[in-house]
């Protein structure tokens, strides 16, 4: 049984690195006025960071597999700082978009956290345990944006990237002292490593099915988001960074229904809560379409969106980790890149959209790929049944 000390600290690690990811979000507005570009520009540093993040799990995760998972958690924190000093001291937006692409592709210790906490749960506890370290990696997200923009608004968004750089070597530090080694369990050479993904690709059913939804899911996600500090400043009001980071605060209420989606992942059906996972979206995109105008809207649409992606991602993981404990790092790898790499174009998406339909579009956009969600879903479920049918 793990030590439910060690699950918070992986959950607080998780969280505060997959932070580095979101605190662009909310300055985009910032970065636009700083180097005196337009919102699709800066819209570039969302997605690169996006797809830099898919690039580094794709080459990185397996190797949770293959070596002790302590020690490559703290090399991986030790070039997220690198990558957020580069940030920081970006002279022109084509630096910064190349150094958000560095940002995400070190900053994936939140993906090694996790299959790391599956592997020394007990089965019966999995669902539970992952869920805690999901929530504290899920409220990172939603957290980043609200201290992003209120740093961005005060203090410049630099600040935020040096801030960010010495939370990396405080965590370096303390995981050193506080978690337990985590021996490798594939002994073979990287090829052959990165090859069996492609085997489980093929032979997991499930795998296919979650990481498809996933994409589709946080592909919806990235829309709303990368575009909302866009939508609110285009208010009569016209907001800053500091209201769009606001929504993050709000967004925590989702966040405390992933330890809950774990554990009912546990005791019921993971697919059924995926499906109401779905259909949270498609309610927050219907939010956001029609009384998203207003700060009350948004607010509501949020706390949909956000309780529909956190207890989808939580279950879509306890259904993965149940298939091979000896290949959870690469399980978790094909999950997470094409998850990703969903996200990374639903940021690209969400950018388009807004700059030709505005939010009308953007609503549209993530309606969508909410119902595609769905449709994947039937699509595996009559596989399934097919495939019951015919044994």
């Amino acid at each position: 049984m793990v030590r439910k000390s060690t699950v918070w600290i992986m959950a607080i690690t998780g969280g505060v690195v997959v932070a580095n990811n979101y605190y662009n979000q909310p300055l985009l507005v910032e970065f636009a006025r700083t180097f005196g570009v337009t919102e699709k520009s800066a819209g570039a540093v969302a997605a690169l960071t996006q797809f830099g993040y898919a690039f580094g799990m794709l080459l990185f995760l397996p190797l949770s597999d293959m070596l002790e998972r302590r020690r490559l958690i703290r090399v991986m924190l030790l070039a997220s700082t690198c990558a957020l000093l580069a940030t920081a001291l970006a002279p022109s937006i084509s630096l910064l978009i190349a150094a958000g692409f560095a940002v995400g592709f070190t900053s994936i210790v939140p993906q090694l956290m996790t299959p790391f906490a599956a592997q020394l749960a007990e089965p019966k506890e999995r669902g539970g345990v992952v869920g805690i370290v999901m929530g504290g990696l899920l409220t990172g997200i939603l957290l980043s944006r609200t201290i992003a923009g209120f740093v961005g608004a005060y203090l410049g968004w630099q600040a935020m990237y040096w801030i960010a750089a010495v939370l990396m070597i405080a965590l370096f530090f303390l995981v050193g002292r506080t978690l337990p080694q985590g021996p490798p369990t594939f002994h073979g050479s990287y090829k052959s490593l990165l090859q069996s993904m492609w085997v489980l690709v093929r032979t997991q059913a499930v795998l296919r099915e979650t990481s498809l939804v996933a994409a589709l899911q946080f592909a919806a996600f990235s829309a709303f988001w990368t575009t909302l500090v866009f939508h609110v400043h285009s208010l009569s009001q016209a907001y800053g960074s500091d209201v769009a980071g606001m929504f993050g605060i709000v967004g925590v209420v989702g966040a405390i229904a992933a330890p809950y989606a774990g554990k009912l992942s546990d005791r019921s059906s993971a697919r059924l809560t995926v499906m109401l996972s779905s259909v949270a979206f498609i309610a927050a995109y219907l939010v956001f379409g029609v009384v998203g105008y207003g700060l009350l809207g948004l607010a509501a649409g949020v706390v949909l969106l956000d309780l529909g992606m956190q207890s989808g991602h939580v279950s879509n993981m306890t259904r993965n980790f149940a298939l091979k404990s000896e290949a959870m790092g690469r399980v978790n790898t094909v999950y997470s890149v094409t998850r990703f790499i969903g996200g990374g174009i639903g940021s690209v998406m969400g950018n388009i959209a807004w700059n030709n339909w505005r939010w009308p579009g953007v609503c549209a956009m993530g309606f969508a790929l909410s119902l595609l969600a769905i449709g994947v879903q039937l699509y595996f479920g009559r596989k399934y049944t097919e495939m019951h049918i015919a044994h």
